[in-house]
């Protein structure tokens, strides 16, 4: 059930850097290995709801009701905005004596679950990605979709905590000079923005 060319394209698609691996860095960088943990957390638990509304069918309605899918997009624009507008203005980001109790564990997670929420490219994702991978004969569909979308998001946590440990190895090296804390906080602030403009862009 589970194939290796699922698994590659899988890895494929979770190494991708997009809003939830840029906020797991970004939280890497700024408040350090365990956060960046709590990030990876809260980016996987934001796809479960995606995963829900395929399985109830929901999906089908986001596919073909474009003002439904519009209103997610929107929303997912706003806070990706809003997430660079924190950034920019947080000067005490990337600052390596920040106090961890300035970020509570489920402040963390609560923002990469709204963050992943809000994206309604997973719900697409999970729409006509993942029944590629499901065999037609096997009279048990949502056990197969349910084990393919548990992969998935084990997948996506343990490359998410990659890249915050890399980002968490690279802010020991660079967090004692402030105008490297400065150019990365207004270089992720550019990046949210920037993931911002090409959401709304993008086509359905």
């Amino acid at each position: 059930m589970i194939s290796l060319e699922f698994l590659l394209t899988s890895a494929v698609v979770v190494v991708t850097p997009g809003a939830g691996v840029l906020f797991t860095v970004s939280t890497g960088l700024s408040r350090g290995r365990l956060a960046s943990v709590w990030a990876a957390l809260g980016c996987t638990l934001g796809i479960v709801p995606h995963m829900a509304a395929t399985a109830l069918g929901l999906a089908a309605v986001m596919h073909t009701g474009a003002l439904a899918f519009q209103l997610l997009r929107i929303a997912g624009v706003l806070y990706l905005l809003y997430l660079a507008v924190m950034t920019w203005r947080d000067r005490m980001a990337f600052e390596t004596d920040a106090t961890p109790t300035a970020h509570h564990p489920a402040r963390l997670v609560g923002k990469a679950v709204l963050l992943n929420l809000l994206n309604p490219k997973l719900t697409l994702f999970f729409l006509a990605f993942l029944p590629q991978f499901m065999d037609p004969a096997d009279p048990t569909p949502m056990r197969q979709f349910t084990l393919l979308s548990l992969v998935f998001m084990a997948m996506t946590f343990g490359v998410f905590v990659l890249y915050g440990m890399a980002a968490h190895a690279f802010r020991e090296r660079v967090a004692g000079s402030a105008r490297i804390r400065d150019a990365l906080r207004r270089g992720f602030a550019l990046a949210f923005a920037a993931m911002a403009g090409r959401l709304a862009a993008g086509d359905r």
